[in-house]
């Protein structure tokens, strides 16, 4: 991607939600620029706003008419939780994406006004990799991502043995995949599984959301029965070439099946079919059984650097399952009805980010 001339000077814009030709623009660079991720795409601004009612800054660096970085920005102001500004709530990846240091230094700076005059605790950037070493930084999450090889027989060997094991008993027991137009089936699993751990479930009007934005770039995978029956659901994010599971859910009797790891093996499959090169398994905290689960497949983790502008606070904040001062939230959650377990968490998690 050519860079401006020397001469052209550096301005920061804030992308309008309704501007749609500049958000084409901006959805051409994060295409082409080696730092950007799915969630720098312009379609999460939409997201954020429209469905969790939060106020956002997407920011671009413009110069000679090009742009030159974005950095996605959602303000999260909650009683429960605190008050932020992150780059990119509800998002395993974020921060700055630039090519050059100039854009990248003036956005983040941007950011910092932004965040001061908000009067928020702390601005967060959920990095790839590291920006700041003087920022304090989040050691808990980790990412997994590996090439996806050009043959299924070799993709399937690439699996550890006692897994790929797993693999071959989804199969034998007669599972099939399907995609999914809608996310009914996936909501029914997803709200049933999180409702077993504890924890509030996402409202459906956010993965249809995802669907009417991202159209087939976000695609539901649903593991069946041989009679029919769904067991096991994914939500995926294809960007570039990479293919990114990012919600799950399942029924009980899908793990005596094994159809969670036939789900993520039918989506390998698909994604080699299509051409695709990279699997991210995404994030997980160190310690967790998704991180376990992650590394029996052959994937090896890679730290994610998470970083913190802290302004009235005096430690990065621990809203994640894993806070002690939240056991009783997750055990009482998980003996609430489902129903109202469902009607109850689009309250509470619009506020995590």
């Amino acid at each position: 991607m050519p860079s401006p001339p020397e001469h052209s000077a550096l301005t920061i814009k804030r992308l309008d939600p309704l501007d749609i030709a500049t958000a084409a623009l901006w959805d051409d660079f994060v295409m082409a620029c080696p730092e950007a991720t799915f969630f720098h795409r312009a379609g999460w601004q939409k997201i954020v706003r429209e469905v969790f009612r939060h106020d956002t800054y997407f920011l671009y660096a413009e110069a000679g008419g090009r742009i030159q970085g974005v950095l996605p920005l959602g303000h999260v102001n909650s009683w429960l939780f605190g008050n932020s500004l992150t780059s990119l709530p509800f998002a395993v990846y974020g921060g700055v994406a630039a090519i050059s240091t100039q854009a990248a230094d003036a956005l983040e700076a941007e950011a910092q006004q932004i965040a001061r005059r908000l009067g928020v605790a702390h601005l967060e950037f959920r990095n790839v990799n590291p920006r700041h070493s003087d920022w304090p930084t989040q050691d808990l999450y980790v990412t997994f991502r590996k090439e996806i090889l050009p043959d299924d027989e070799a993709n399937l060997l690439a699996i550890p043995r006692k897994q790929r094991a797993m693999v071959r008993k989804g199969i034998k027991n007669g599972l099939t995949s399907e995609i999914d137009s809608t996310v009914d089936r996936f909501f029914a699993l997803f709200t049933d599984n999180v409702h077993r751990h504890g924890t509030p479930a996402m409202p459906k009007k956010y993965f249809q959301a995802l669907q009417a934005e991202f159209g087939a770039d976000c695609e539901v995978l649903t593991v069946v029965a041989p009679d029919g029956r769904p067991l096991s659901s994914v939500i995926s994010f294809y960007f570039r070439d990479e293919v990114l599971p990012y919600y799950a859910g399942d029924f009980e009797p899908a793990r005596d099946l094994a159809a969670n790891d036939f789900k993520y093996w039918e989506l390998m499959r698909r994604a080699c079919a299509r051409g695709i090169r990279v699997f991210d398994y995404g994030r997980s905290k160190r310690g967790t059984g998704p991180f376990a689960f992650k590394k029996n497949w052959g994937f090896e983790p890679k730290p994610l650097h998470y970083e913190f502008c802290l302004y009235k606070r005096d430690a990065i904040p621990q809203n994640n399952p894993n806070n002690a001062k939240y056991k009783l939230m997750i055990s009482a959650w998980r003996r609430m009805p489902l129903g109202m377990a469902n009607w109850l968490g689009p309250f509470v998690v619009r506020n995590l980010g």
